[in-house]
């Protein structure tokens, strides 16, 4: 997968009737990172790199970013030398720019339980 860190594909299954795998990478992808210090690179030194993912991407684009509330920012909660008007207004551009659905995980034991309910239900509401 070339964008993002997940998505999924759902194999053949003749039992459900799926006569073939179904590749989701192209429809859905969630990009994570895990924590402010790690997004504030991509924002700063990689900022050109994450760009392009994020442009070449046409699906539903998701940033979860563990460890960190949207006060975080606000407040400089963070240990990098990243201007905190500077990262909010990085966040708001990323979203508007690229439709990017900003989600804060504050506890890093909920990750696994987020990623997996973005994809559920997308492929719950994709399937009917």
């Amino acid at each position: 997968m070339s964008n993002g860190d997940y998505s999924f594909y759902v194999p053949k299954n003749s039992a459900f009737n799926i006569e073939r795998d179904l590749y989701f990478n192209y429809k859905i992808m969630i990009e994570r990172k895990g924590s402010l210090e790690e997004l504030s690179g991509n924002l700063t030194n990689n900022r050109a790199r994450f760009e392009e993912e994020l442009a070449t991407f046409s699906g539903k684009k998701y940033l979860l970013i563990e460890s960190a509330n949207y006060h975080d920012i606000i407040n400089g909660n963070y240990e990098t030398k990243f201007n905190k008007s500077s990262y909010a207004a990085g966040i708001h551009t990323f979203d508007h720019r690229y439709d990017l659905r900003i989600i804060f995980v504050p506890q890093k034991e909920y990750t696994g339980y987020y990623i997996y309910g973005v994809l559920k239900y997308y492929l719950k509401n994709n399937l009917r």
